[in-house]
């Protein structure tokens, strides 16, 4: 995720809790990893298709294995928007085979991420 999109991101959401950015696929999975195993759990992650070492399709199927993992079911799984300059329906269903919860074309506007926090049912 470019540097202009995470500041946006976070500039957004912190406003409504504590935000944690990651660089790349593989950090937001062992970021994942801890708040699983030390809490707190995360209520939401933004995630970006194309990241280096690991990209966001790879690290949202790792991160669903890891719920799934712990027997925890879609309606207490965390919510996954995924955000990406691509905007062309077959990465958008594969996201969604993936099991993210909706699907951003970057740049992010940020009413439309609001609208979705609000039907995730995360801010009123």
């Amino acid at each position: 995720m470019t540097l202009a999109s995470r500041l946006l991101l976070q500039t957004v959401l912190s406003k409504y809790g504590e935000c944690h950015i990651a660089a790349d696929g593989r950090e937001a999975v062992e970021a994942f990893r801890a708040a699983q195993e030390h809490g707190p759990a995360y209520d939401l992650i933004c995630m970006d298709i194309m990241m280096p070492r690991m990209d966001g399709q790879a690290a949202v199927r790792k991160i669903r294995e890891m719920e799934a993992a712990r027997g925890t079911h879609s309606s207490a799984a965390v919510k996954i928007l995924m955000t990406t300059a691509l905007d062309d329906m077959k990465t958008v269903f594969a996201s969604f085979k993936d099991l993210c919860d909706a699907y951003v074309v970057k740049p992010v506007d940020a009413n439309l991420l609001l609208e979705h926090l609000r039907s995730f049912k995360l801010i009123q």
